[in-house]
């Protein structure tokens, strides 16, 4: 009787277990004899994209892109995660995507805690004027006029490129202010609520995005402080290639971004068609759609090889903007406190990059490109420190509306002397990092002495020592003596004393050149 009842149990499980198979099963056969049937059986795979809603993303979720990327064979998948970083990371990490894109900054910032689980293959855009930092016009006229207060606040988005934006302009104006503690740093969910408390007077400074930064200018009283379309390699978007496909699926990254090259050309020819593809993704308004899009230079190819990875034709100028963009964007977010050292791997930027693709076809060039190398894009365009600047007048240059001064270390002169040494030009070249994220502004450089000794002496010397300073940009870094001005105050403007100040440590400070980045006054 046991025996009879344990052999009922035993066929019931094994029944069970073969209509749990079955129906587990069952989907996959069905899955496989309908793509065996039907034109499927074309298909090679998936490509998996993690996207946000960031214009500039645009064309590569575009419908021209995944009509061209599934005549190859594969589907393109693009997954909105609401531009969760730290998440698209770990997905990435696991080889839940193949692809995701991402800032320069937030790549280093959420892919560390996964030893950089890709590489960079692309530089998709640049934000010029999509992110922006607007002030209360009552309050804030300038990033100088931040220094030194204790009640000015601040709301911006954590964790998004605006963010970043406002960690570089601390660190190269320094102006810590705008990175406040306590009541005075407002988080926002978003740029909309930024704005929101903005023109409600809830904050003095709010860091936005477009459409909320023009939006937001049409607000009486609200002024723009520094946009992006100002900077040069400072929001960076790129597309990182995970390690597997980069491993397993090579020919896959060569895809992709062949044919993206191909649809960015095609739009680009025909601007309409793209504001018509995102004004129907987005439902916004035209208005809005082409506020958006001209706060975004996409880098076509062009300028990736050219401008960003460094590659070029023989005799032909390049330069490796990623690597110094990477380079500086660590340096910003280890003096904003998020990291405590350098947080890229052996100090060494080109783990994070991988020119191989582009390398490739660059070699084997793309049917109606014109070839790198063969006037796509001029040296002017690839060296943002030597933009050309007109002539203006001594009145002209009085007009010039202050942006902020550049962060200086001293600039250490022999006493009496205006020769630029070696550890002063060591000063100038750190500075002229910051000033290469600038190519719009002008400069003015002024020489200050300390207040002892002869007020004539002193002016003369303090424009000595400036104009030292200027003709060292000129010289070794080709800036053009148009964009530079050169003033001397001698003893006439010393600094303030710092509370608990000796007056020896303030008079050592007084002797200073400052670079004070100026611009058009609309």
């Amino acid at each position: 009787m046991n025996k009879t009842i344990v052999g009922a149990f035993l066929i019931i499980v094994l029944v069970t277990i073969a209509a749990v198979g079955v129906k587990l099963l069952l989907p996959m056969f069905e899955d496989a004899r309908q793509k065996a049937t039907t034109d499927a059986t074309k298909t090679k795979g998936k490509i998996r994209i993690a996207v946000d809603n960031w214009v500039g993303y645009s064309v590569l979720c575009s419908p021209e892109l995944k009509s061209a990327v599934r005549k190859s064979g594969y589907l393109l998948v693009c997954e909105d995660d609401n531009a969760d970083y730290a998440k698209r990371m770990e997905r990435l990490d696991a080889g839940e995507i193949d692809f995701a894109v991402a800032t320069v900054d937030s790549y280093i910032l959420n892919a560390s805690r996964y030893q950089y689980p890709g590489a960079i293959v692309m530089v998709i855009d640049e934000s010029k004027g999509g992110d922006a930092i607007l002030a209360r016009k009552d309050r804030i006229s300038s990033l100088d006029a931040m220094k030194g207060t204790n009640d000015i606040r601040v709301a911006f988005t954590p964790g998004s490129p605006s963010h970043h934006f406002l960690k570089a302009a601390a660190d190269h104006f320094d102006v810590p202010e705008l990175l406040p503690s306590g009541a005075l740093r407002i988080e926002t969910e978003g740029s909309e609520k930024a704005r929101e408390k903005l023109i409600a007077g809830q904050t003095d400074v709010a860091v936005c995005w477009e459409p909320d930064v023009s939006r937001a200018l049409a607000t009486d009283g609200i002024i723009k402080i520094l946009g992006t379309e100002d900077t040069e390699r400072l929001i960076v978007d790129i597309l990182v290639a995970g390690r597997r496909i980069i491993e397993k699926n090579p020919e896959t990254v060569s895809l992709l971004l062949n044919q993206y090259f191909r649809v960015l050309k095609k739009y680009r020819d025909n601007p309409e068609s793209l504001l018509d593809h995102v004004k129907s993704a987005s439902r916004l308004p035209k208005n809005t759609v082409t506020a958006m899009l001209d706060g975004v230079k996409w880098a076509n190819f062009g300028e990736n090889c050219e401008k960003w990875f460094g590659i070029a034709a023989p005799g032909q100028y390049s330069d490796e903007g990623l690597i110094d963009t990477i380079t500086a964007t660590a340096k910003i977010l280890e003096s904003a406190g998020d990291f405590s050292s350098d947080p890229i791997p052996s100090g060494d930027p080109y783990r994070l990059t991988n020119s191989g693709f582009l390398e490739k076809i660059f070699t084997a060039g793309i049917s109606g490109f014109t070839k790198p190398g063969s006037g796509i894009s001029g040296t002017a365009e690839i060296n943002s420190l030597e933009t050309r600047f007109s002539a203006l007048s001594d009145r002209h240059w009085g007009t010039l509306k202050e942006v902020g001064t550049l962060k200086v270390e001293p600039i250490v002169f022999r006493s009496g002397t205006s020769e630029l040494e070696l550890l002063a030009k060591k000063v100038v070249d750190q500075a002229v990092d910051r000033l290469g994220h600038y190519p719009n502004f002008r400069v003015v450089i002024n020489g200050h002495t300390g207040t002892r000794g002869d007020k004539k002496e002193n002016m003369s010397l303090s424009r000595d020592r400036a104009d030292a300073v200027a003709r060292y940009l000129e010289v070794v870094y080709n800036v053009d003596p148009n964009r530079l001005r050169v003033v001397g105050h001698g003893g006439e403007k010393p600094l303030d004393m710092l509370p608990g100040e000796s007056r020896r440590a303030w008079m050592y400070r007084l002797p200073r050149v400052e670079l004070v980045l100026v611009r058009e006054d609309y």
